[in-house]
């Protein structure tokens, strides 16, 4: 992208939109400060709130714990930690010069909202779908869903002037997604978001920012108007574009008529490659067309008819903190005594509210991460392929094609046509996969189990950071292919073209044939 210019101003809420590889993600750490522009200038008054795709592991706050990741979007976090470090003092020295700091850090405190930031938190907290109880445990606790929620809580927390959101809707359930459309509807600062959410775009945005092709464009409107008015200029661009071609040709087939003939018709031959050069330089580009992929997924090696057993699984997770508001103080049991038995070919979704477990199993399925108690045991034959939610088998410094290289043995044609087959073509393929946009790495982690050739999946939120035309793709290639998967998905356009045969609710364990029924609460899980 180029010469870019647009302008935010107080009570704006415009949605960046484009397929994915545009450069969305790329723009917004940009013109969040984790990237620097390679020219031009970026200028802005009051605060800036930022939310990436990838949430920060360990957190920020001063204390490991969602609580206090929260708070540090307004520094309470470390006002809170020197007055409990100030008032401990006041037990060995009750001098009045200590008593006078004490006073002083305790009013700037209350002046600062500190004394009501608890309250606050937790209503902001509980209305992205995070109970009281996560919350307060340590970050690293947490799931890939809930560390993002909490991460979109600080940053709405934090009162910024400018809000960049990249993709705030990924793992919120339905309700969720509702108190956020009504948070942004009353915000009265400068929103720009991402997001493949067309009915949040809808609701809350009042202007577009289209990316392709390196150039922005603007439209007025809500993203129903935008795609009107950008279906206009596409067909008045290819009306364009098929005029200029065809009197390209006419000129050209003129001129070279006249080419080899008299000295008068040459220089007239001359004038009309001066006008065709003219015409091309100042050609319209007709429009580009969303890419359409055809995603085939190759039959997997044949397994033995059990391919999975899991008996008695426990996950809890340990304390790291004393007790107190915002601080984890004792080992949290995610789930407990599941049970689950996969047969070949069968398609298991687990579901349950979110911190309910369902990464955590996926996990231990995958034995990424051992169970508290409990056994795993594979079938015979049975290949494991895990797609995580985070993108961790994703590594900075290393090639799209080198992680594909790692993952299967065929011949680099072979590896970059597979890749072409995910929409991630050409030069991308020499690309440090650590600069993907999150769209981008879920096409390449896609490929990866491809490659690797495996007969059971397992998916955690495979949909998530796709543009629509993409998620169709996989979408149908995955519900046409004959391996076993089992499955976490908030999307139900998704689990409704995979077909599903069973469920698995968490954190009862509750095991049960798959029902139509059960759809609606898919996104509430």
């Amino acid at each position: 992208m180029a010469d870019a210019s647009f302008t935010l101003h107080a009570g704006d809420k415009v949605g960046l939109v484009g397929r994915n590889g545009a450069g969305k993600t790329s723009l917004l750490k940009v013109l969040g400060g984790e990237d620097e522009p390679a020219g031009g200038t970026i200028r802005h008054t009051g605060g800036l709130g930022y939310l990436p795709q990838d949430p920060r592991p360990q957190g920020v706050g001063r204390q490991a714990t969602g609580f206090s990741h929260i708070l540090s979007g307004r520094g309470l976090d470390k006002a809170a930690q020197r007055l409990d470090e100030l008032r401990a003092a006041l037990e060995h020295d009750k001098s009045d010069r200590a008593l006078a700091r004490f006073s002083d850090a305790e009013e700037g405190f209350f002046e600062a909202g500190g004394y009501a930031a608890e309250a606050q938190v937790r209503k902001l907290a509980a209305g992205l779908g995070l109970t009281v109880d996560r919350v307060d445990l340590a970050i690293t606790a947490l799931s890939g869903g809930e560390r993002r929620r909490i991460e979109l809580a600080r940053i709405l927390y934090g009162g910024s002037d400018v809000l960049m959101l990249d993709e705030p809707t990924n793992h919120l359930d339905t309700d969720a997604k509702a108190w956020l459309m009504g948070f942004l509807g009353t915000y009265r600062g400068a929103l720009l978001v991402v997001s493949h959410d067309l009915h949040l775009l809808d609701k809350a945005i009042t202007r577009i920012l289209h990316l392709d092709e390196g150039r922005l464009i603007e439209y007025r409107g809500t993203y129903s108007e935008y795609r009107a008015a950008r279906a206009a200029d596409e067909e008045r661009a290819a009306k364009t574009a098929g005029r200029q071609q065809a009197e390209i040709r006419r000129l050209s087939d003129q001129a070279d008529s006249m080419r080899g003939q008299t000295a008068k018709r040459a220089r007239v031959a001359k004038s009309i490659d001066r006008r065709v050069d003219k015409i091309r330089t100042s050609a319209v580009q007709g429009p580009v067309r969303e890419k359409k992929y055809n995603v085939r997924l190759p039959d997997p090696p044949r397994s033995g008819r059990i391919v999975l057993e899991g008996e008695g699984l426990a996950k809890s997770y340990g304390a790291t903190g004393p007790d107190g508001p915002g601080q984890a103080t004792e080992a949290a049991a995610v789930f407990e005594g599941v049970d689950v038995t996969l047969e070949r070919g069968r398609r298991l979704l687990v579901m349950g509210l979110n911190g309910a477990g369902k990464t955590s199993l996926l996990k231990v399925l995958a034995g990424t991460t051992e169970p508290t108690e409990g056994s795993v045991r594979l079938g015979m034959g049975v290949s494991v392929g895990y797609y995580a939610q985070e993108h961790e088998g994703i590594r900075e410094g290393v090639s799209v094609l080198d992680h594909l290289r790692e993952n299967g043995n065929a011949p680099d044609v072979e590896l970059r046509a597979l890749l072409g087959m995910f929409g991630l073509m050409g030069e991308i393929a020499f690309q440090d996969a650590g600069t993907l946009s999150g769209g981008e790495k879920t096409k390449l982690a896609l490929a990866q189990l491809v490659a690797g050739r495996h007969n059971l999946l397992l998916l955690d939120e495979p949909t998530n950071n796709l543009d629509p035309p993409s998620r169709q793709a996989i979408g149908k290639a995955l519900a046409g292919w004959s391996g076993t998967m089992v499955v976490v998905s908030h999307d139900t356009e998704f689990v409704n073209q995979l077909a599903a045969d069973d469920a698995l609710l968490l954190p009862e364990g509750t095991f049960q044939r798959w029902s139509d029924d059960l759809l609606d609460l898919v996104s509430l899980a």
